[in-house]
């Protein structure tokens, strides 16, 4: 195995680096920086925003024929990236699903580089490893599209796909367009993840969210994240299914926003405060 190549996207403004906290976020498996776009641009004022394509997505490099790397080697890979645009500077980490996952192993890895970890729609150990390995080599051979069926019926909450077809179909582009071995490398490394044991040992700032139509990673693995964690808070979005970022930018940047202010030490964040944030946007949406 080996150091994956992947690339950033810059979704802030175009300022001089260093001067706000950087804020790293990483996509889930299909999916590109595309998913976080609007989100982004609801606190990218307030940071330095970054997000990362996993190989063979995005604007990250294809992958050879016979790609192998870990979820930890992802991790590599984002310290290494981070290193290329500010060498040495701390940040806080947000990814969903498997980005979740690589922020997992940032937080085990590289401790010391992290201001805060926020997982989205994740887990420590995504279920079914055979399954993901089939699905490995079913790709490699037959290309991304055979995923795009089972891909938005995983992804969104019902009714999302009709109700939001520019941002549904934005998601779905980036899949057909993933290299296809790129995709199968992600699989294999995702069938391989498993940070059970070492959760405890997560001792950054840590939230976890999840969707209420969340298939993958339901409630029930944010909560044992968040228990388990030394400093550990879980939310649920409701009415979002898989990827949460696009499904409610709004709600998850603040959710983000105030996680990070308050590993920053601006403010304190509790349970109640997080479920007020829940609140409030619930009541905003239903007087729309």
């Amino acid at each position: 195995m080996s150091v994956p190549k992947i690339k950033a996207v810059r979704l802030s403004p175009r300022e001089q680096l260093g001067q706000k906290e950087l804020v790293v976020l990483g996509p889930s498996l299909g999916t590109s920086t595309v998913m976080w776009q609007d989100a982004a641009q609801l606190f990218a004022g307030d940071y330095d925003v970054f997000g990362w394509d996993l190989p063979g997505h995005g604007v990250s490099p294809a992958a050879a024929t016979d790609a192998e790397f870990s979820v930890g080697e992802l991790a590599d890979a984002v310290v290494e990236l981070v290193d290329s645009i500010e060498p040495g500077v701390r940040f806080h980490y947000a990814g969903d699903s498997v980005g979740g996952a690589t922020g997992a192993e940032l937080a085990l890895r590289h401790p010391e580089r992290l201001l805060s970890l926020a997982m989205v729609c994740s887990s420590p150990r995504f279920n079914g490893a055979e399954a993901y390995a089939e699905r490995a080599d079913a790709v490699a051979e037959q290309g991304t599209e055979i995923r795009l069926e089972p891909s938005a019926e995983i992804w969104f909450a019902p009714g999302f796909l009709g109700e939001h077809p520019t941002e549904s179909s934005r998601l779905l582009d980036s899949l057909r367009d993933a290299d296809r071995f790129g995709y199968a490398a992600v699989c294999r490394a995702i069938a391989a993840y498993d940070v059970r044991d070492r959760f405890a040992e997560i001792s950054v700032p840590f939230l976890a969210v999840a969707g209420q139509f969340d298939s993958v990673c339901p409630l029930s693995e944010a909560e044992w994240m968040a228990d388990q964690a030394q400093h550990g808070v879980a939310v649920e979005v409701p009415n979002v299914g898989h990827i949460a970022p696009t499904e409610n930018p709004a709600l998850v940047a603040s959710l983000l926003r105030a996680h990070f202010m308050a590993a920053s030490g601006l403010i304190e964040l509790a349970q109640e405060t997080i479920d007020a944030l829940v609140d409030s946007h619930n009541t905003k949406d239903s007087n729309s």
